[in-house]
């Protein structure tokens, strides 16, 4: 089974070199090992390494972990979205994407020695808490989670259902303080549906890390139906705060909203390894206006569904810059009892051929949901794909954008819970016109 992923969650998601040898000496050049024989040295190396440590440290080693931490390391070092996983590991991720799972309903990464929030997963133990995009978490339970790898960390944030822990939270402009989580059985929303009035519906898609996303969004849209008893006047399809999760969702979630055409390519290191995923012909509410909802915490194949229907000119995107992760990631399974890896196998590009990779989808309408002064702008700690340790550069040489003051955010008397829904529901009353393709370039 391989498994081709767009992000990872927590609770969980050998090529041939060719060496090239001269048949003609050059006596006046300084000799270059070819690059098998430089890793069978540096094998060498680690053999040698690994017998001093097993004589001499402090205490007894157990080389199995030693060995795994070594892999793990070894591929994290290509970026940050490879890695080993363990059996165990492996097993959850399974189950993170096709079913229940128990944990915190939290996606993370790592940065600096420390645990990073991606996102919260709606109505968990950790958006309940109050955990938000771009936080660091430092201890579990008074432990110091530098040292830890991120899978070992996972681990000690995973346990029996109804039992506690206490995660020490470091947020910009705030001192550390503590939050106490609760374990639960995780059990994703992944859809919902809200009529916001005056036939406008609110769908709200909270992750693409399972198998039943589309088949919760087809769900909605007999919802839709049934409430409404005919097309809604507009559409929000809101995908804040969606880490990502599996490529096919992706693409058949957009496919629910195109009739034929491209949704996305992939493209490998090879020059055959190139995908193509199109969409079938027929698209629910056709010619009903749409709006998606992102901010920083939109990655992966929320990002493809954006700029999907962005580029196709089928919505209009509203919100703030997503957070850039243009890499998919393939599951290759070692065989029994010895786990999986986890690497990045392509880039990804929208049907316009964008890459997305470190700069993000960004927005046709820039819509900040909180207050930002020229005084922020110094302490804000950018939070993105472009921020992360190894993270792959955009081979277009683009850039993403540094903080601004955004185009649009609340006034400073604003007293309402969500401004980028509001503007967006605005923005449909008043028609809900479509970014043009020259609007957009512009």
């Amino acid at each position: 089974m391989r498994a081709m992923l767009t992000g990872a969650a927590l609770g969980v998601v050998l090529g041939a070199a060719a060496v090239g040898v001269s048949a003609v000496a050059w006596p006046d050049s300084e000799y270059s090992p070819p690059r098998y024989e430089a890793a069978f040295e540096q094998l060498s190396l680690f053999t040698e390494v690994m017998a001093r440590a097993k004589a001499d440290y402090v205490e007894e080693i157990d080389e199995v972990a030693a060995l795994e931490a070594a892999i793990d390391g070894m591929l994290g070092s290509l970026d940050p979205h490879s890695g080993y996983m363990s059996p165990d590991e492996f097993e959850a991720l399974q189950v993170t994407t096709s079913g229940e799972y128990g944990g915190l309903g939290i996606e993370v990464t790592m940065e600096d020695g420390f645990v990073k929030v991606v996102t919260p997963m709606d109505d968990t133990p950790a958006s309940r808490a109050g955990l938000e995009p771009g936080d660091l978490l430092t201890h579990i339970n008074s432990r110091a989670i530098v040292g830890l790898s991120l899978d070992d960390a996972v681990s000690d944030m995973r346990g029996e259902p109804g039992t506690d822990l206490t995660v020490t939270v470091y947020r910009d402009g705030q001192d550390p303080f503590d939050v106490t989580l609760v374990r639960e059985v995780i059990e994703p929303k992944y859809v919902e549906y809200t009529d916001k009035g005056d036939d406008i519906a609110y769908i709200r898609i909270a992750t693409f890390n399972n198998k039943k996303t589309t088949t919760k969004l087809i769900e909605a849209f007999e919802d839709i139906r049934d409430e409404i008893g005919r097309n809604p006047k507009g559409i929000i399809l809101d995908l804040r705060n969606n880490g990502g999760g599996l490529l096919d969702e992706a693409v058949s979630v957009s496919d629910q909203f195109l009739s034929g055409g491209e949704v996305v390519s992939t493209i490998g290191r090879r020059p055959g390894d190139v995908m193509r995923s199109n969409a079938q012909r027929g698209e629910v509410f056709k010619n009903v206006p749409i709006v998606v909802l992102i901010n920083n915490g939109s990655a992966s194949a929320s990002e493809i569904v954006a700029g999907a229907l962005q580029d196709r000119d089928r919505a209009t995107v509203i919100g703030m810059t997503s957070f850039g992760k243009g890499s998919v990631q393939t599951v290759m399974p070692l065989g029994a009892d010895r786990g999986a890896i986890r690497l990045t196998t392509a880039r990804y590009y929208t049907p316009a051929g964008r890459s997305i990779q470190a700069t993000g989808i960004v927005p046709d309408m820039e819509v900040s949901n909180r207050r930002v002064s020229e005084e922020d702008l110094d302490k804000i700690r950018r939070y993105s794909e472009a921020d992360l340790p190894n993270a792959l550069d955009n081979e277009d040489g683009a850039a993403r954008n540094l903080p601004h003051i955004p185009d649009d955010m609340p006034p400073e008397d604003y007293e309402g819970d969500d401004y980028q829904l509001e503007k967006a529901i605005e923005f449909l009353k008043a028609g809900g016109v479509m970014a043009s393709t020259e609007t957009r370039a512009g």
